[in-house]
């Protein structure tokens, strides 16, 4: 039997779960309309189940003490996985996104692979829906990616021609005393890093006691209740708003969730807050050509979104300045590098300290801002073209909004999930991502 140990930080995700905050992070994708050639039900179960990490579930180990491990399930059925459900609306795509919230709020069962997926079908000929859950300790944004690329059709075909292995010199497995030395100069170094960003979240949390003056609308009590909206933006327009103003695509991105909150905020007859909003926004730390299946590499910026400010081009310069300022100092620095912590953590360190530190969250940040990005070329399942995904991000205990975005077939698509009874009206957020990018374009051209 196959076992592999979960990397820190998976552990800590794992561990950060309760039932009223599950830790699983997902996709919408819409296809159609226009019937599937096959079974799409059938071919979705057919490809996951060929997928290896898709077989996995987590096991409590001996050693270390807390760990936990990788583990092949002997007993593995996809079809406790894979379900049909029907959405009775008449608009499907906003039926899906309803019934999607509902699903997203159930947490996976601990027992088995940590995943989920959902055919969501209306009228026969008529589009239909995928909704995709992955626990967070099973794929980061970048991981489920390369997991979903084994559903879609131009992946799901007949596999490619194994590479060639190259011959390795055999070697001793005493590490010599140059790898001794190096191997200490790393942990140094990566002590040293923790401790710095230790240090610079004990200060970011300072004077925050009461997170609630920096985004009132976003500290109501959690429920534990999903809903999702979602929101479709013109690439090209945030290309051209980017060309105008400098920085990039992901900067004016920024700036449309801070100048849509601004709005949902007023709309809602709210004041605006006296404090930034600090949204968190992840930064993958895999290197290009990297393997994807070796835990979860991540760390983040922490960016104030200032929404107190009227005007949305200094909204987008400001924006750009704190991400400017972000990346100098790189993502292994900061408070938002709280995520690298992980690694100097014993395993019984995150079993016993979850819960204190998935509560420290709503201290740390009050909005989770992600981007996915996506295979460029057009994808389909079943011969049916993928028109929208719609990425799904986790949220952290105490959070009531997630923010996740990801560029396909021209269009930027946007997956809001939110707390159900603290922002029942994440529609209206939606809503307002459009009409802010509307008003930086005609104000930049």
């Amino acid at each position: 039997m196959a076992t592999e140990l979960l990397a820190p930080l998976d552990l800590a995700f794992w561990h950060l779960e309760t039932t009223g905050h599950p830790m699983h992070l997902g996709a919408l994708a819409l296809f159609g309309p226009g019937g599937p050639d096959r079974d799409v039900l059938a071919l979705l179960a057919e490809r996951a189940a060929a997928v290896p990490r898709l077989r996995m579930c987590v096991r409590d180990v001996w050693l270390p003490v807390g760990g936990a491990a990788w583990t092949t399930d002997r007993s593995f059925d996809v079809h406790r996985h894979v379900r049909r459900l029907a959405v009775p609306d008449a608009d499907f795509a906003a039926g899906a996104a309803r019934m999607a919230g509902e699903l997203m709020e159930r947490p996976l069962a601990r027992g088995l692979p940590p995943w989920e997926m959902y055919l969501l079908t209306g009228r026969p000929g008529g589009p239909f829906a995928v909704l995709v859950k992955l626990h967070h300790a099973l794929a980061d944004g970048l991981r489920a990616v390369a997991i979903g690329a084994g559903i879609f059709d131009q992946i799901g075909g007949p596999a490619a021609a194994p590479r060639r292995t190259r011959t390795v010199p055999p070697r001793s497995w005493l590490p010599g005393p140059r790898q001794i030395a190096g191997a200490a100069r790393d942990r140094l170094e990566e002590f040293g890093q923790a401790v710095g960003v230790g240090a610079s979240v004990v200060r970011a949390t300072a004077g925050r006691l009461d997170p609630r003056g920096a985004a009132a609308c976003l500290a109501a009590a959690p429920s534990g209740t999903r809903r999702l909206a979602t929101a479709d933006l013109d690439l090209d327009e945030v290309r051209r708003v980017r060309r105008a103003v400098g920085g990039t695509a992901n900067d004016v991105l920024l700036a449309v969730v801070a100048g849509a909150l601004r709005r949902w905020i007023l709309e809602r007859g709210e004041p605006l807050p006296g404090a930034e909003p600090r949204a968190l926004v992840p930064v993958s730390r895999r290197r290009p050509g990297g393997a994807p299946d070796t835990g979860n590499r991540l760390s983040a910026y922490l960016l104030g979104l200032p929404v107190a400010e009227a005007d949305p081009l200094a909204r987008l310069a400001a924006v750009r300045s704190g991400m400017d300022r972000n990346k100098a100092a790189g993502p292994s620095r900061g408070a938002g590098a709280v995520a690298l912590l992980a690694d100097q953590l014993p395993p019984l360190a995150h079993k016993f300290g979850a819960p204190l530190a998935g509560s420290a969250a709503r201290m740390l940040f009050d909005v989770l801002v992600t981007s996915v990005p996506l295979p460029r070329s057009a994808l389909s399942l079943g011969g049916s073209p993928l028109r929208a995904v719609y990425p799904l991000a986790p949220l952290a205990r105490g959070q009531a909004l997630a923010v996740a975005m990801s560029p396909y077939g021209g269009r930027v698509h946007l997956g809001v999930v939110a707390d159900g009874a603290a922002v029942p009206d994440a529609d209206l957020l939606a809503g307002c991502m459009g009409r802010e990018l509307a008003e930086l374009l005609a104000r930049t051209t």
